[in-house]
């Protein structure tokens, strides 16, 4: 394989390259207020722990910290619209879920709610949070997981910075040199 030739690059754009997977739609309730915003900032933290970063001027902020619940939701494909939609705008001044046309579902073991159309839904309880004036990260544990059964390979949406997106696509499989005893050493 010939090596690729490498240029200079601003720091400030490097997420294009190093995005940490699909957008997520986090929903938080709290004493009759929910919220759902466009999340593309977040990490698995180990097999049941996601940590997401949650700016304080985002009125899913006061809800998590309140409720120290949410839903992380998995949009696909088809939702990319309402994704960008819902990021353009606050939940403090619009239902989301009426203008984006997305069905609430109740969960079954927190207060925020799923969203229907998504693929995944999971729900979580806050486990902890590192918060400062740059990084306000929550650190959640998955308690229930819903999936939907097909497709088994969904068509997830991951951003590119600059306003543009990704589908994920085709897959290959490496199954046969994987060894699963080597994760965490």
């Amino acid at each position: 394989m010939a090596l690729p030739r490498k240029t200079a690059f601003p720091v400030e754009k490097i997420r294009r390259f190093l995005e940490p997977g699909p957008v997520v739609l986090v929903t938080t309730a709290w004493k009759g207020q929910r919220a759902i915003m466009t999340c593309g900032w977040h990490m698995m933290l180990g097999y049941d722990l996601v940590g997401t970063y949650i700016w304080d001027a985002n009125t899913s902020h006061a809800l998590a910290r309140r409720s120290r619940q949410c839903v992380i939701n998995l949009p696909t494909a088809p939702l990319l619209d309402a994704v960008v939609g819902i990021s353009n705008c606050s939940s403090a001044q619009v239902d989301k879920f009426q203008r984006f046309g997305l069905t609430a579902q109740a969960a079954e073991l927190v207060g925020a709610p799923l969203i229907g159309e998504c693929h995944a839904s999971f729900e979580c309880r806050l486990r902890r949070t590192h918060l400062n004036d740059d990084y306000p990260l929550f650190v959640w544990q998955v308690v229930r997981a819903h999936v939907a059964a097909r497709p088994q390979r969904p068509r997830t949406v991951h951003y590119r910075g600059d306003g543009r997106f990704m589908l994920s696509g085709d897959e290959t499989s490496r199954r046969r040199l994987f060894r699963p005893e080597m994760l965490g050493q």
